[in-house]
């Protein structure tokens, strides 16, 4: 979205006076603060109360996440274009291609916050933390609602989720392997057992590789793991093996594991056998990893994966409780983590619930709640005030946006797709849109125009027609005047136009007047408007004969103002002197008859040099006339 407008400026806080307290009003996106008066004290002087905006969502004037919001914008708008009557089976890889769109653009915005952490930690970490956390919970919503993974997929895809939010063992790994003597380092097993926590397997063979060839004494029993390691199955949804034959499978191997464990083939090597306990998926060896585990719901996973790894997503629920209950112990539950279990217990609308609370913007529900509803998974669900639970926060989310400088553009799409109270809400935004600029307030003008939005236009041109004319520039006061359909202010306009001709002479604007074309019928001093300057522009070129037939109309139509009347006349004077007669006998009397009437009403004329004129005139047109009649 182009930003053409100049940042807002922000008012500071001062102190409260001396017997005031303060008051708050809440709007879409901003805090009214004002003073008032402490009753208890009593009157402590006069003067007038102060009034401060404050800024309640600081998001949306952050520069990085502002590209959050425009990516996102047109994601959205996409997002619409998917017709409904499409079989929901097609329509799956759509909406799961444009989940995916939102978190990347979530991670390409993140990984620019943390670039620009580095000169302004205080500033952006706080936003980074924040975008860790609706990325999580946008994935995981991704995997059990949007792509709806059935057992077997499932857990490949919450082993993707682990993985790609939990990355910190790369960063560790390649310290390692840049060692000197990677076996050695100090966070060698570390790594090891990060790896096979996350099902990383073949990454701890390679790994261990290197320690074995450091111990050649214990060749076998590295070989062995490795076998082991090897030969662990992992379900693939696109072959031919059914989820009961890969659960066979790995029943099986699971047994070879657990009699290798239980012969002490690997009680020589404490490290190699809390790997082969981890494999059997031991809670308790699991737990005393907390630290390498770092979150109950990475716990989940590894134990889901060396435990249950067919588990049915009916089956998420039990699991994902017992694990937070195991892994926090007797601690209390983050937000994030009260989030997450909804999720894992498929309770959309709690989710989104803590989430409209936990966050500081609408910007995640706002989206995430529009496409779930795509999906057809919150048909049910209506608020008591008579409006879904996407319209509500797609609501919220773009009023907000109206408080931006720029944004508030994006905003109005946003409006567009609520069809209960989009255009009631864009009536009453799009009037606070300040118009700063004339480009500003064409933008504005184009998108009432093709909402059809009749009230709004009018009010917007007849504010730029106003202030148009307080700046003397009547060219764009009578083009705002004409666009709004404004009868009366046109009129006014219009009469400005011939004052200034009438003191300098001259039009100004000529370009806007000689293209009025059907405008001008829209009042009828528009239209003597623009009849006098077709007039003129006739007269100029010569064409005295139409000029004067166009001169006596406007003389006869009357639609002339009084003020105007002697100009007329004395454009008149110029036809009647030509040294061929222009005015034809009945048009002369025509115009004897205007300068009759108007010299009845204004005595004022001087009207002797015409009357001379039109007696000449009026002799020749008989004698001309009368010569083409023998």
């Amino acid at each position: 979205m182009e930003e053409v407008d100049v940042e807002p400026v922000v008012t500071n806080i001062s102190g409260i006076r001396p017997g005031k307290r303060m008051g708050f009003a809440w709007g879409p996106g901003d805090i009214l603060v004002y003073e008032t008066q402490n009753k208890a004290s009593g009157p402590t002087g006069s003067g007038c109360a102060f009034i401060h905006v404050v800024r309640k969502d600081e998001d949306i004037y952050s520069p990085i996440l502002r590209k959050l919001f425009n990516e996102s914008h047109h994601i959205f708008v996409g997002l619409q274009t998917i017709k409904d009557d499409l079989p929901s089976k097609s329509k799956k890889p759509q909406f799961v291609s444009i989940s995916r769109n939102y978190r990347s653009v979530i991670r390409a915005c993140m990984e620019e916050l943390q670039q620009a952490a580095g000169e302004l930690l205080t500033k952006y970490i706080h936003h980074v933390s924040i975008l860790l956390a609706i990325e999580l919970i946008w994935n995981l919503c991704e995997v059990l609602f949007i792509d709806a993974a059935p057992a077997g997929s499932l857990l490949l895809h919450l082993l993707d989720w682990v993985r790609l939010h939990k990355s910190d063992v790369d960063e560790k790994a390649k310290g390692v392997l840049q060692s000197d003597s990677p076996a050695e380092h100090r966070d060698y097993w570390d790594v090891v057992l990060s790896y096979v926590l996350q099902g990383r397997l073949e990454d701890t063979r390679k790994m261990l590789m290197k320690q074995a060839m450091l111990q050649p004494a214990a060749k076998s029993m590295y070989k062995l793991m490795d076998s082991l390691l090897s030969k662990m199955p992992f379900y693939n949804p696109g072959g031919t093996q059914t989820l009961t034959e890969f659960d066979v499978k790995w029943r099986n191997w699971h047994e070879e594991v657990d009699r290798y464990l239980k012969d002490n083939s690997f009680a020589s090597n404490q490290h190699l056998e809390v790997i082969c306990k981890i494999l059997l998926g031991d809670e308790d060896v699991l737990l005393e990893h907390k630290e390498l585990l770092s979150t109950w719901y990475y716990f989940l996973i590894t134990r889901l994966l060396y435990c249950h790894p067919t588990v049915k997503p009916t089956e998420l629920h039990y699991y994902a409780q017992s694990s937070m209950m195991m892994f926090l112990d007797s601690g209390v539950p983050e937000p994030l983590d009260s989030i997450l279990l909804a999720a894992f217990e498929f309770d959309i609308h709690q989710v989104i619930k803590d989430c409209s609370i936990a966050l500081n913007n609408w910007w995640f529900v706002a989206h995430l709640t529009d496409l779930l509803d795509h999906c057809k998974l919150l048909q049910s669900h209506n608020l008591h005030f008579g409006s879904n639970l996407r319209e509500f926060l797609l609501l919220e989310y773009a009023s907000g946006l109206f408080t931006h400088h720029s944004l508030w553009q994006c905003a109005v799409d946003y409006f567009d797709h609520c069809p209960e109270f989009g255009r009631v809400y864009l009536e009453l935004q799009i009037e606070r849109v300040p118009l700063d600029t004339e480009r500003k307030a064409l933008k504005v003008l184009r998108i009432c125009e093709e909402r059809q939005m009749s009230e709004q236009v009018r009010s917007i041109c007849k504010i730029m027609a106003m202030r148009a004319v307080r700046n003397n520039r009547l060219g764009s006061a009578l083009s705002w005047s004409i666009r709004a359909k404004d009868a009366a202010f046109a009129t006014l306009i219009s009469e400005r136009f011939l004052q200034d001709y009438c003191a300098k002479g001259t039009f100004s604007d000529l370009d806007l007047i000689d293209n009025l074309g059907s405008t001008m019928l829209l009042s009828d001093r528009l239209t003597f408007l623009g009849k006098y300057r077709e007039f003129h522009k006739l007269y100029g070129e010569k064409c005295f004969s139409d000029a004067a037939k166009l001169l006596l109309s406007l003389m006869t139509a009357k639609i002339a103002p009084q003020s105007f009347w002697m100009t007329l006349l004395t454009d008149a004077l110029p036809l009647l002197e030509q040294k061929e007669v222009i005015f034809s006998a009945e048009q002369t009397y025509e115009l004897m008859y205007c300068l009759e009437d108007w010299t009845f009403l204004f005595h004022s004329f001087n009207t002797n040099q015409t009357q001379l004129a039109l007696a000449r005139n009026l002799a020749s047109a008989i004698v001309k006339e009368g010569t083409m009649q023998t």
